[in-house]
């Protein structure tokens, strides 16, 4: 079984890919052969930062993937061999709030993650996904998807009629954008590509706003929602674009702030003033990811690729990734 390992602070071209053992599952987990992985920010910040995450050498990356059930281990009911399934990002988070025991659970960082041939999993950290997706489509619903759910659905409250601000065309903001076209909101989404924001447009993005020809944003957020602001705003920037996020959004507004990628300091007077609430997003509970499996049944949700990569080039994937040119999520196929 040939699996990648982080094995040095050396960054994506030290990754090594060997053989690897895989025991046989143990009581209640699973063997899933893997069939695509998605790659995430976070996944790329591993690979390139270990030692400030804190685990042990060597440790195999990613938290995403899709692939088949082919041995059960002891005790384990529900799940049958050749079952199609996806990678719960928390092998330990069934439904409830997250704990320090959630977060010990996490793939890809304070446990293996799904960048191999095959794996085990906990049989309650994998979930059957919809019948209309594929397995790479199927691989891009457990951070990506399943954050923009909770952002939006679960901490957000979202419902039709409200307006929302997405920051940038990564995978979580496209999939905000999906759920909020099946719900009925509009959204204003921003990008410093203006083919982006047509593309974004094209799949139901009610207004666009490119941040480098409009460097004060939140101004033109503003006069879209004639001086009220969004309801909701998915915040992935940090500290670089939240003071201009908290002046976009209304009185009473929500924040979800998630995969930040700058730090920064934050004067908290305006979230003070403008009773928003400011809600860290990491991620979300298998309650959460059957409820959105259900909703994107129902509506024949289909993620948004933007390119795909093979195993044996996994290292071009987080290239990519780290250039920032994707639309949508990045996929590597077993």
């Amino acid at each position: 079984m040939r699996a990648y390992e982080i094995v040095s602070d050396g960054g994506v071209d030290a990754l090594q890919l060997g053989e690897n053992f895989l025991a046989a599952p143990g009581p209640g987990e699973v063997r899933v052969k893997m069939h695509a992985n998605s790659i995430n920010y976070r996944d790329l910040s591993t690979i390139e930062n270990p030692v400030g995450r804190g685990f042990d050498y060597p440790r195999v990356p990613n938290s995403d993937g899709a692939g088949i059930v082919t041995a059960l281990g002891v005790g384990v009911s529900g799940l049958h061999v050749g079952d199609k399934v996806a990678s719960c990002f928390m092998q330990n988070w069934p439904a409830g709030g997250i704990t320090a025991e959630v977060q010990a659970s996490a793939l890809g960082g304070a446990v293996d993650g799904v960048l191999a041939e095959e794996v085990n999993l906990k049989a309650e950290g994998v979930i059957a996904y919809p019948d209309h997706l594929s397995f790479q489509e199927a691989a891009c619903l457990p951070c990506a998807g399943l954050t923009a759910w909770n952002c939006l659905m679960v901490q957000g409250d979202m419902k039709p009629g409200d307006t929302i601000l997405l920051l940038g065309t990564g995978g979580v903001s496209i999939f905000g954008l999906q759920f909020a076209a099946m719900c009925g909101v509009r959204v204003i989404i921003t990008s410093s590509s203006n083919a982006k924001l047509e593309r974004a447009k094209e799949m139901g993005a009610w207004a666009t706003i490119n941040y480098r020809d409009n460097p004060e944003w939140q101004e033109e957020v503003l006069r879209l929602t004639e001086g009220k602001g969004v309801d909701i705003a998915l915040e992935t920037g940090g500290g670089g674009t939240l003071p201009r996020t908290i002046d976009a959004v209304r009185i009473g507004g929500t924040i979800s702030l998630v995969g930040v990628l700058t730090g920064g300091e934050i004067n908290p007077t305006a979230i003070m003033r403008k009773s928003i609430r400011l809600q860290g997003v990491y991620v979300g509970s298998r309650k959460m990811f059957a409820d959105m499996n259900a909703a994107i049944s129902a509506n024949g949700l289909k993620p948004v690729i933007s390119e795909e990569y093979t195993f044996d080039n996994a290292r071009d994937a987080y290239h990519a990734m780290r250039a920032a040119g994707h639309f949508g999520k990045i996929v590597i196929t077993m």
